[in-house]
């Protein structure tokens, strides 16, 4: 957690010092169930202010027109983005063919002249197992991948020539829903980094016809899915009530892959100086979780030899601190 300064003061010997009580800011996972037409950073900016919390941040873009699950972190629990740099992602949507776009979806200027293109389920279902597997994939030219330094989406906006390699991603399901015309609803599960707008514009290609992203919606990101999801507005609702907690993942969800042990006062005492401490629950894991009491998660612990961990990332209240005094 951060810390803000309260000043305060205490007596000692008949005397009275100042001193200030250190006020721990929020640590939270929320959930944003993010609208359309709305960046990841404007949504980020909006719960600043909805928390009065300056230290929050997203755990995964969501281009401007998709909508869906966006998990925020707040105060220290920041620190743990690394842990999910690697989620995977599942997500619905619509696909138009007919024209490709500069963008790869609906936001976007044409390509080329529309053509009159329908397509048929068992066309794109045969279509879509081409798609599975690792695959070698093309990121769109808007873009946050970076060129030397500057984001792709930064030169296309200038008109500037935008040069992307391929990488390779992992399409773990792509299934074709339905078709209706020139539309084709879809379900995906990819790992991170996969453009489903690349899959959409590419499969115009082999077909011929131009193809972009109509609608996408993620419905689930790491172990984060819609039904852990709030609007911004049930948030503020939410903050105005004083209910924010129940708007928050449950820390004992977080990361579910860690195994989780309960701290004692001693073990405490250790991790809030960065100590080794031992677990004795925990003689194989890598990484523990490590919890004081059922809600506050106060580190993240590597395994060094045995039962014998150190405290890899400390997220937990610090005790009261003189500051100064007189």
């Amino acid at each position: 957690m951060r810390f803000r300064a309260r000043p305060a003061r205490f007596p000692y010997n008949d005397k009275w010092f100042d001193y200030q009580v250190i006020k721990s800011s929020m640590n939270a996972v929320l959930i944003i169930d993010k609208p359309s037409g709305l960046t990841s950073h404007d949504v980020v900016n909006r719960v600043r202010r909805i928390l009065g919390e300056r230290s929050v941040g997203h755990l995964g873009t969501l281009d401007p027109m998709a909508t869906g699950v966006l998990p925020l972190v707040a105060g220290n629990l920041t620190r743990l983005a690394q842990f999910y740099n690697a989620s995977e992602k599942t997500y619905e949507g619509v696909i138009r063919f007919g024209f490709a776009t500069d963008t790869y979806d609906a936001q976007g200027e044409p390509a080329g002249p529309a053509v009159d293109r329908p397509v048929t389920l068992g066309e794109l279902r045969a279509l879509a197992g081409k798609f599975q597997g690792v695959i070698e994939q093309m990121p769109p030219p808007f873009s946050a991948k970076k060129i030397q330094g500057v984001p792709a989406y930064k030169l296309a906006r200038k008109q500037k020539e935008v040069v992307l390699q391929p990488v390779a991603v992992e399409v773990k399901e792509f299934s074709i829903l339905s078709v209706d015309g020139s539309h084709a609803a879809f379900r995906a599960h990819v790992a991170s980094g996969t453009y489903m707008r690349s899959i959409a514009h590419d499969m115009g290609q082999q077909l011929g016809c131009g193809a972009h992203l109509v609608s996408l919606r993620r419905t689930a990101c790491g172990e984060f899915d819609l039904a852990d999801a709030h609007t911004l507005e049930t948030l503020e609702a939410a903050v105005k009530k004083g209910c924010l907690e129940d708007a928050c993942i449950h820390p004992r969800k977080l990361l579910p892959e860690f195994p989780s042990v309960t701290a004692n006062e001693e073990m405490m005492s250790r991790i809030r100086t960065g100590r080794t401490v031992n677990l004795p629950e925990m003689s194989r894991a890598p990484l523990v979780k490590v919890f004081y009491g059922q809600r506050e998660l106060v580190c993240i612990a590597s395994r060094v030899a045995g039962t014998l961990f150190h405290p890899k990332i400390v997220l937990a209240n610090s005790a009261p601190q003189l500051v100064h005094g007189r």
